[in-house]
């Protein structure tokens, strides 16, 4: 399985996926509904694996138990139990995921794995080299909260470069985005200017709607993780202690 830092297919293919539309189109056998439960696992996959591995299981193990967990969301329909109730798809996938964990095997799981749906293929090295770049000092419920706020962020930037690219400023979009990390008074914008050759006036500009556009895009992204009447506002703030966490 890709990762979202590998390709552009996830940016693309998942914001047509919002979850309110995945649990209607979860009662009808579509190809439309396949996609967009894949799209889930192609996107959340990481914040998964990570909890897996935070529990002690080697790289092996840990892709082993994401990948067949994923086989049986996918096969077995496990999303036709979620409980819109409670409003989150990563509170349904992390119980999902602990429940699997709770019966299943590494050994039994490599002999049930889904002949249908195959052998899910994971970008191991990305995986790997971003676990060990996370804080060890993360418990695994903490280290899948952030890690679930990180791939919400990727998908932001992914989708934000999508539509940068559509538009033939693939350009642009490389000189600008290291202003949405940086601080409000650190960007230099007479170097933006310069390498946009655009005056600093209008290079300000170029950075404030690419401020914008990515707050606006990353409210989307995780409204798309969120059933109606969820309140959004919430969800943001919860995001936002997970990532300060260390």
């Amino acid at each position: 399985m890709a990762s979202q830092h590998s390709t552009g297919e996830v940016a693309r293919v998942f914001p047509n996926t919002r979850w309110s539309l995945v649990l209607a189109a979860r009662q009808k056998s579509s190809l439309e509904s396949a996609r967009a439960l894949e799209a889930i696992c192609r996107a959340y996959w990481y914040p998964l694996y990570a909890y897996v591995r935070r529990q002690g299981h080697s790289p092996h193990d840990a892709e082993d138990l994401t990948q067949e967990f994923f086989c049986r969301l996918l096969e077995k329909r496990w999303l036709d139990a979620a409980d819109r109730d409670k409003g989150k798809l990563r509170t349904f996938l992390i119980v999902a995921l602990k429940r699997f964990m709770s019966k299943e095997s590494r050994r039994a799981s490599a002999q049930r794995r889904s002949a249908d749906y195959g052998h899910m293929e994971f970008d191991t090295t990305f995986a790997e080299s971003r676990f060990a770049a996370d804080s060890h000092l993360l418990a695994p419920d903490d280290m899948f909260e952030r890690e679930w706020a990180l791939t919400l962020l990727d998908l932001t930037v992914a989708r934000l470069q999508n539509e940068f690219a559509a538009a033939n400023k693939a350009g642009e979009f490389d000189v600008l985005k290291g202003c949405l990390t940086a601080e409000r008074g650190a960007i230099a914008y007479a170097d933006v200017a310069v390498q946009l050759g655009v005056n600093e006036g209008a290079a300000r500009v170029a950075v404030h709607r690419l401020r914008k556009r990515f707050r606006q895009i990353y409210r989307e992204e995780i409204s798309r993780t969120l059933a109606e009447g969820v309140d959004l506002e919430t969800e943001l703030r919860h995001l936002a202690a997970a990532l300060a966490r260390e």
